[in-house]
């Protein structure tokens, strides 16, 4: 591979990371705004039922190459950093 198109696919790649971190900060605004229903209605923030179905759909829609190990361990840290921030929201802490 030349070093013209390995520049070119890691830009490419930078892109598709930008465009990641967009959708993973509108993600956690989704969450925090989940987390001010649940205070409300003081539910617990920890669902590990919704989380399982989350991650169940999630390997079942996954588009190939995705793998379904590389499904689960990606959004199990996805679920976990996203439950982390609902918390410390709930709580009126800064992370």
């Amino acid at each position: 591979m030349s070093d013209e198109r390995l520049e070119a696919l890691r830009r490419e790649i930078d892109a598709i990371d930008d465009r990641l971190l967009e959708l993973l900060a509108d993600r956690v605004r989704k969450v925090l705004a989940v987390g001010d229903l649940k205070r409300e209605q003081r539910i617990a923030v920890y669902d590990p039922e919704r989380e399982r179905q989350v991650i169940d759909r999630l390997i079942r829609v996954a588009p190939e190459p995705l793998r379904a190990p590389m499904v689960r361990r990606v959004f199990e840290r996805v679920i976990d950093e996203s439950r982390r921030a609902e918390q410390h929201h709930v709580r009126g802490e800064d992370e």
